[in-house]
């Protein structure tokens, strides 16, 4: 199951601070010599600021080809876990870490804040966790300022909460796993550095992962990888069945669910070969078989809504749990006497 994080009691409680370059245009490295003194009101617009954009994110893990101890990241984090006075000494190494791998062309320089919070609750159990946040660009603010009686408007450049552009919120959990690790690159520009290179995570390959992998999968191929000359009624109906497969059943079996969900055989080799780019996108083979967690399988179908749109003005909308071949609910004909196609939708009561 998925796990689930709560802020409402977590607290900044150190902080280390540094400016990062990119080597290739020669631009340098600035690191603290000791961490950020923090008032209470600091805390209060700091706390949420680093912990805000980490809600509703994928799980992830360090990982990496060896060892997980050559992971630098994961190494450094593990020691300020173990003693969080090494938090200033371990946050000049992660920023030279980053330093290191900022070597392309597209990378900007940027502030880099490594903060220890207390008491982020995951699953109801408060952990610790280390936020690190990269901002990328600065923006203005005003600040009207008193100067013997006298008021004037000085302009700062700043950080701002909303334009933070890369962040990784490492959770003490699961050592041996990697952490828990929940991390977000907004503006990645393709070089992929701060999951690949500085990070080095990857997707934790769970039940809810593989559900949700899968059910996404449905939903898109349904969209974008069934043939051009095939009707959205004909999609609804691919992604019914689909969709449809994850909610009657616990377990998610490859082999069954081409044969019970796909049947047709051109629809199965149009699958294969949706899920083999997607395997080639993720850089490992998807699970072949798995417990389906049904939350995240109703939540990805109900990202599909196929229309039919009509001549006459009308479109209608079909939701994933909607059976067309149900006769009793829903009619089509041809009207002789008028010449046209018809279709009735029986209900009970509008919602």
């Amino acid at each position: 199951m998925p796990h689930t994080l709560n802020f409402r009691r977590a607290k900044l409680t150190m902080l280390s601070l540094a400016r990062v370059g990119n080597p290739l245009r020669s631009e340098p490295l600035r690191t603290s010599k000791e961490l950020c003194t923090l008032s209470d009101a600091d805390n209060a617009i700091l706390t949420p600021s680093f912990l805000k954009p980490f809600k509703a994110l994928e799980r992830r893990a360090f990982a990496h080809h060896s060892s997980l101890e050559l992971n630098e990241v994961y190494r450094y984090a593990a020691t300020i876990f173990e003693s969080k006075e090494t938090l200033c000494e371990q946050g000049r190494k992660i920023a030279r870490h980053l330093y290191n791998t900022s070597k392309h062309p597209n990378i900007k320089a940027g502030d880099l804040c490594v903060a220890l919070v207390e008491d982020v609750l995951v699953d109801g159990d408060p952990l610790q966790a280390i936020s690190i946040i990269k901002s990328e660009s600065r923006v203005p603010f005003l600040e009207v300022t008193d100067a013997d009686g006298n008021l004037q408007l000085v302009t700062h450049q700043g950080i701002s909460p909303d334009k933070i552009d890369k962040g990784c919120l490492i959770v003490n959990c699961d050592k041996e796993g990697g952490f828990l690790v929940y991390t977000f690159d907004k503006t990645s520009s393709g070089t992929n550095f701060w999951m690949r290179d500085f990070l080095g995570v990857k997707f934790r390959r769970d039940d809810d992962f593989m559900t949700k992998r899968y059910a996404d999968m449905c939903v898109s191929f349904a969209k974008e990888g069934l043939p051009e000359e095939m009707g959205a009624e004909e999609k609804c109906r691919v992604a019914n069945q689909a969709i449809g497969y994850f909610e009657e059943r616990d377990e998610f079996d490859l082999k069954h669910f081409r044969e019970e969900a796909l049947k047709e055989p051109e629809i199965i080799e149009k699958f294969d070969e949706f899920r083999g780019q997607q395997d080639e996108e993720d850089g490992a083979k998807l699970e072949e078989t798995f417990t389906i967690d049904k939350k995240i399988a109703r939540k990805a179908g109900n990202r599909f809504r196929s229309t039919i749109k009509l001549d006459s003005g009308v479109n209608l909308s079909f939701a994933p749990a909607f059976k067309e071949s149900d006769a009793s609910v829903f009619e089509r004909g041809f009207d002789d006497e008028k010449q046209m196609k018809y279709v009735k939708i029986y209900y009970q009561e509008e919602i």
